[in-house]
């Protein structure tokens, strides 16, 4: 579940059934920052982000290595050559974008099967890894961008009376792989699908 993360720089908090699902609100400080080159993969910028209704959206740096907490059902994948970058609100809402870079297309698209087969399977996942946990998922389709991006979204409540949605991409342009991950609480109903899919086609956009 999410609390506002304001001033005092709190992380979005989550049950631990459903850790992953929490869309940590802002960095840890003193976590290196990766150096921009031409070479390097465009992350998203806040305002590519869906809107937020009563808030505007802040970025963390862009930061070498896994992000901490993982992202749910694909987090164990995520190789310590990850990049990452976290957003947020001031009102109960994250986002994560992590970007992975193979050596050739072949492990890229091999790589990007496997994010999109631990989605496909997520509600199932953590319904069998916490029995306090109901989760339900919903795949939105596949999107024209580079070599593709699919999206996914999953909801999930708990026995205590928790609700959180999130929705998942994971896309590809040649070797560079992307996934991105935006929450907050609610219902499937509630997330801005259609925004985040256009969030989706500017990350993939910005890979390369």
């Amino acid at each position: 579940m999410y609390v506002r993360a304001r001033a005092a720089r709190l992380a979005v908090a989550a049950s631990a059934g459903v850790a992953a699902l929490a869309v940590a609100a802002v960095p840890a400080a003193a976590v290196p920052s990766v150096p921009t080159g031409s070479e390097a993969p465009g992350f998203l910028e806040p305002a590519d982000l869906p809107p937020h209704p009563s808030s505007d959206w802040s970025a963390g740096p862009v930061t070498a290595g896994q992000p901490d907490p993982l992202p749910m059902c694909v987090g164990d994948t995520l190789p310590s050559t990850s990049t990452h970058r976290r957003y947020w609100t001031e009102y109960d809402t994250g986002a994560l974008q992590v970007t992975v870079v193979e050596r050739d297309e072949g492990r890229a698209a091999a790589f990007a099967a496997l994010l999109r087969d631990g989605l496909a399977g997520c509600a199932r996942t953590l319904e069998e890894q916490d029995p306090e946990v109901t989760a339900t998922q919903r795949y939105y389709g596949r999107l024209d961008v580079e070599e593709g991006a699919d999206v996914f979204g999953v909801h999930t409540g708990t026995t205590w009376g928790a609700s959180d949605v999130a929705l998942f991409s994971v896309g590809r342009d040649g070797r560079i792989v992307t996934v991105v991950q935006w929450g907050r609480m609610g219902a499937l109903a509630d997330a801005p699908v259609d925004a985040f899919e256009a969030t989706t086609v500017t990350a993939v956009g910005k890979l390369s």
